[in-house]
Parts: C-alpha cells; structure tokens; sequence
C-alpha cells in the first residue's frame, strides 16, 4: 500500500468564481453541469446542489468512451431517479450531442409552454455550463457553437471571467470556469480527481499518483486491462503498486544508467494512458444504492 496523501486544492480564483455562479442563476433557465463518467460522484461539486437549488439541470456524463458503458448506463438511470436528466457523451468526438439540445427542452418544456402562452415564442434558451477543471467544458461548448464563439460583451451580467456563446439554434450558453470546492471531505474524491488531472499535477508526486492508480484498478478488478496494456503477468500484480509501476518500467524498457528503472517515466506513461483510455474503459466509481 503506497503512503496516503491528501489531496487538496483550492486556488482563490475559484471562491471568485463560485460567487459568480450565484450571481449569475438569475440570468439562465437551464444549468448543465458536466461530470466525468469515470467519476460521476467524485467530479460532481456538492456545492452545486446548493447553489442551484430548483432550477432546471441537466447533466452530461462526458468522456465516455473511456468510462465502462454498462456502468455509465446505470449512472444515468441513477440520476433519472433523483429527477435530473442525464446523457453519455464525449465532447471531443461530438458523441451524444445530437441528444443535448432535445434533452434541455424536454426539461424545459412547462417553462417553455409558459413563454409561448405569453407570446414569447422563439425567445432563446439560456444556459449555464458549469463543472470542475478539465471535465470537457471547453470541449462542449466548441463542439455547440463551432465558429461563434462570443466576445465578451457589454451586457448586464457579463463580466471579466465568464463569457456569452450564442448558438444558431436559440440557445445561448453562459460560459463558467471550472470550479472544484474548497476541502475534500473524502481523501477518496481527492484522489478520483488527481487520477482523472481535474488536480494540477504539478502539486502532486506523479510516482506516488500512478502506484496508487494502479493500486485501485487492481483492488476495482481492472488487473487483466493492466496486463494486457503492459503485458505483465497476474503475478507482476502481487505485490504494492510500486513493485507494479516497476514492472511496467522494465517491460517498457525504462531503463537508465546501471539498469535502475525510470520509475518516474514509467509513472508519467500511466497517468497519460489511463486519462487517454488507452488502458481501457474503466470506471472507478458506481452508482449509490437508494
């Protein structure tokens, strides 16, 4: 078992953009929040329940296609249950977002009835993308607006930090930087998210993450995936996630002078294959029992 660190991280910037989310509610009908299906619990900001209270939400389980597909099946079944819309997607690939916009009006759509009883037909939709760093916010709103990013404008409600995306199709999305919450009551969430690189890497030891990563996708049932990516042996996976890590850098030829292993690029090559999903589809976190 590698030595436990918490992870913590709460840069100031992030209180500032907190409060602008609650200043700004007023603004939108909608809010879409994104999570990552590899951690849909751990990526979602408790804070958001809070702060959006009773307005409309919809939530995209994003990044897919490196998550295990069964296990995103039942998320959206879960959120179902709790009464809030939710769809697959991965933002880089534009898949699933042919159901976004359909999803946003059937959860809006007393209100929109409402608009048009009062002769508001057509009035656009407004939306706040919301969701904690490197989710796929960016990603999203490039793959729904395409060319018409907005400039930051003079209208009430915009100011410097967050930004106005007018789509073709009457909707207009509110821009929010990424927001993660100020402690981690679960040392379990903190490292969901330094695995998924919603935490910088650069507050972190990338050896002590990847042994652990790799500890908890052998202890999750993942030991086969890890095998077969870095052909290993079930035995090369007896022993603690460091004694792992090794045994990828020798396999990988990580080798530097006097034959030690470069621990240290072999941990990098972790970190990276398992973000990319090239070690397979994986989900660290399933949905709680009601």
């Amino acid at each position: 078992m590698t030595e436990e660190i918490s992870v913590q991280w709460f840069p100031g910037h992030m209180a500032k953009t907190r409060r602008l989310m609650q200043s700004n509610l007023k603004l939108v009908d909608v809010v879409v929040e994104l999570t990552d299906s590899r951690i849909p619990l751990s990526s979602r900001n408790p804070e958001i329940d809070r702060i959006v209270g009773q307005k409309p939400r919809v939530v995209l389980l994003n990044k897919c296609d490196a998550a295990h597909d069964a296990t995103t099946k039942r998320w959206i079944a879960w959120y179902a249950e709790q009464g809030i819309p939710a769809i697959a997607t991965d933002c880089r690939s534009g898949k699933g977002l042919n159901a976004f916009l359909p999803l946003v009006r059937e959860a809006l759509k007393e209100q929109i009835a409402r608009w048009e009883k009062k002769g508001m037909k057509g009035r656009p939709i407004r939306m706040m993308i919301v969701g904690i760093p490197n989710v796929g916010k960016s990603s999203l709103i490039n793959r729904l607006a395409g060319g018409r990013r907005a400039k930051v404008e003079d209208r009430p409600g915009v100011t410097v930090g967050k930004q106005w995306v007018t789509l073709d199709k009457g909707v207009e999305l509110l821009d929010m930087p990424g927001v993660l919450w100020p402690k981690f009551e679960d040392k379990t969430v903190g490292e969901h998210l330094a695995f998924t690189g919603a935490v910088k890497d650069d507050i972190l030891d990338v050896e002590w993450l990847a042994c652990r990563l790799l500890e908890v996708l052998i202890n999750q049932g993942y030991g086969e995936l890890i095998c077969a990516r870095y052909k290993l042996e079930p035995a090369d996976l007896e022993g603690s996630g460091y004694d792992v890590l090794q045994a990828i850098g020798r396999r990988r030829g990580m080798l530097i002078s006097g034959g030690e292993i470069n621990t240290e690029r072999a941990a990098i090559t972790v970190m990276d294959e398992f973000r990319a999903g090239t070690i397979g589809r994986i989900s660290l976190e399933q949905p709680p029992r009601n």
